[in-house]
């Protein structure tokens, strides 16, 4: 069975940082890829950031600018570094790998952002 490991959620307020962290199993994360969603109240899940083994990557509008995604190859950890964040960024945000039809999803970590 295969687990994404996510880390780096909590509270903070807005303007303020986090950083989410999420490992995979070595196999997993050197040919899939890899992205970070999220999911609010309410809400449909939507892709928020997305990056390949080469690097190439992908972000939402809502968090071009704000948000960085790379990946820790010695450590097979895919990171999400989120800056500026505002109440509507609040959510919980999933890790996903991905590779074609095959996919895994992390069991998602809570930010919530406040005053």
């Amino acid at each position: 069975q295969v687990q994404l490991v996510e880390s780096g959620g909590g509270l903070v307020q807005p303007g303020g940082s986090l950083r989410l962290s999420c490992a995979a199993p070595g196999s997993i994360f050197r040919l899939y890829r890899m992205g970070w969603y999220r999911q609010a109240p309410g809400k449909q899940r939507e892709l928020v950031a997305s990056i390949i083994s080469g690097g190439s990557t992908t972000y939402a509008d809502s968090v071009k600018g704000r948000f960085t995604i790379s990946r820790d190859n010695a450590k097979n950890t895919v990171n999400l570094q989120m800056n500026s964040l505002k109440p509507e960024d609040t959510a919980v945000y999933y890790c996903k790998a991905a590779l074609g039809l095959s996919a895994y999803w992390g069991q998602g970590t809570l930010v919530t952002v406040s005053s």
